[in-house]
């Protein structure tokens, strides 16, 4: 049985954030962001109303991680397109390991009572309740990237997958620019033992 290597809570906060703040931007709703998926939970009158009544002490994590369950839907539909869908992957794919670990991280987070801005504090600089699409674009264009190439499934980047989880992830939000009408599914395409880990 080989031994699993623990994976450090900066790396998982660092990907979770990331998730979190690309999930929001793809909301549609009243004030549409990007509109990449048909919800409407982070924003004073959609879900945040809502949740407030229901979960007066995880409101703010509750419409965080349903925005986030709605961009890996998204994401899991289009890949499910693919001849291969296991051997791709994206931000909400990192492999089942990973996601069970930033799963749990996101449960041990709502635990803290800590506000989401304050415990991912990357998440306050750029959530908020005004969309500013430049400032969203500022910070997708800060994450250093990999050339990508339209491909069927999405946008493949070339190049081998980095060995390094943040680097892995900083390279898929940045193959999100620029910016389209619809999620363009930034991915790596990993070899089938890697897709399963």
């Amino acid at each position: 049985m080989t031994a699993v290597t623990p994976i450090p809570t900066s790396t998982l906060d660092h990907i979770l954030a990331a998730q979190l703040i690309v999930a929001w931007a793809g909301e549609s709703g009243e004030e549409p962001r990007l509109g990449w998926w048909r919800t409407d939970l982070v924003s004073e009158f959609g879900g945040q109303d809502l949740f407030g009544r229901l979960l007066p002490h995880t409101w703010r994590w509750a419409v965080l991680q349903g925005a986030r369950e709605a961009a890996r839907r998204r994401d899991a539909s289009m890949r499910a397109k693919a001849h291969d869908p296991d051997q791709l992957i994206t931000l909400f794919r990192l492999g089942f390991t990973i996601d069970e670990r930033l799963d749990e991280r996101l449960r041990d987070l709502k635990t803290t009572g800590r506000d989401p801005a304050k415990a991912l504090p990357v998440l306050g600089e750029i959530v908020g309740e005004d969309w500013d699409r430049d400032a969203f674009s500022s910070w997708i264009n800060a994450h250093p990237g990999s050339d990508a190439v339209a491909a069927p499934a999405g946008r493949r980047l070339k190049g081998a997958m980095p060995d390094s989880l943040e680097l892995l992830a900083e390279h898929l939000v940045a193959a999100l620019a620029p910016l389209a009408d619809a999620y363009p599914l930034p991915h790596y395409r990993c070899s089938s033992s890697a897709a399963a880990s």
